[in-house]
């Protein structure tokens, strides 16, 4: 017999499927309960990948499109700063980089500001100013059409610059894991900057919170057996952990407040 729990969390999920977006303030009227009662079921349901928490809020977890991104930027912005911290520490001084679109690769940058020397090539503008503090950092950012929305350049320009280069690492970031390891992507235009940096890292580090686990975009970028570590917050599903001990590719599942375990 389904508990009061259930019964509340399996009608919120019906709620935010009908009408989308809804506030934690609305839901609770909407259920008659408080609202540090929604933010609890919210947050426990982000986490199992049934919907996707918002600052205030919840909705639909996406399928066609990818969710804007002021609403990326925070996010699980804790898991990604612990993402981003602990893969910045394998990265070392004089090292050179590609590093994709994304708001984890971001987090990734922000913690490289204290290495020195690095070489970065990037088709992210705020990757690149959040790297300009870096001591002796070199910079080059791949030529092609800015998208103002979230700093991505984007075009056949842009991954035909990062064809030019070849690097010691490749950071990348990603919409979605299928099941069987398929490295997914909402935006095409995206997708062939992230395969030449597939094609010319010699390391690929590849940074991921959990609800990429539950995503499932349309557009094929490569698979997970193409990285040599992959950085999260949350174990991934069997399935995956299977592929990743069979490839032989590191698995780094670090917690928001910093501690982690390598697999």
């Amino acid at each position: 017999m389904a508990s009061a729990v259930d019964i509340r969390r399996a009608r919120i999920l019906e709620l935010v499927n009908q009408r989308g977006y809804l506030s934690s303030e609305e839901l609770a009227r909407v259920l008659d309960v408080t609202v540090q009662t929604v933010r609890r079921d919210v947050n426990c349901m982000d986490a199992q990948g049934w919907l996707t928490r918002h600052h205030g809020g919840a909705s639909p977890l996406s399928q066609a499109e990818n969710i804007d991104y002021s609403d990326r930027q925070i996010l699980h912005l804790r898991e990604k700063e612990a993402i981003g911290r602990e893969a910045a520490r394998a990265i070392p001084d004089g090292a050179s980089l590609f590093i994709n679109i994304g708001t984890t690769t971001e987090a990734f940058a922000r913690s490289l500001r204290g290495h020195r020397a690095l070489r970065v090539i990037t088709n992210n503008i705020h990757v690149a100013s959040l790297l300009a503090p870096a001591p002796d950092c070199s910079l080059i950012i791949a030529g092609g059409s800015v998208r103002l929305r979230d700093g991505g350049i984007v075009g056949p320009a842009a991954a035909a610059m990062i064809e030019q280069y070849r690097a010691d690492f490749g950071v990348i970031g990603i919409s979605g894991i299928d099941e069987d390891g398929t490295l997914l992507d909402f935006d095409a235009d995206e997708i062939n900057a992230a395969q030449a940096i597939l094609r010319n890292a010699r390391t690929v580090f590849l940074l991921a919170d959990h609800t990429k686990f539950h995503r499932r975009p349309m557009a094929r970028v490569g698979h997970i057996a193409q990285v040599s570590a992959f950085y999260t917050d949350q174990p991934p599903p069997a399935g995956i952990r299977t592929i990743l001990q069979e490839k032989n590719v590191r698995l780094h599942v670090v917690s928001s407040d910093g501690a982690g375990q390598t697999g």
